[in-house]
């Protein structure tokens, strides 16, 4: 199943000005972060509980299917 995170990209935009810098301060390099938002790496339940704390994303656990789980419509 391919998700769309196109939410999750403009959350990371909104809170951080660019995936590049999201990706420095999480800690992985710039290419993992896109394989990840692009579907290629699977996003992981800790991936998703990192993302989502006040130090990142500020994502409440509700909000989850929205920026995680969205089916992408082909």
């Amino acid at each position: 199943m391919n998700f769309d995170y196109s939410k999750l990209r403009g959350r990371i935009v909104e809170k951080f000005g660019s995936i590049s810098k999201f990706a420095d301060a999480y800690g992985i390099s710039l290419n993992s972060m896109s394989r990840k938002l692009n579907g290629k790496i699977q996003i992981s339940t800790a991936d998703i509980e990192k993302m989502s704390s006040e130090e990142f994303l500020d994502i409440d656990s509700a909000d989850y299917p929205v920026y995680f789980f969205a089916v992408k419509v082909q």
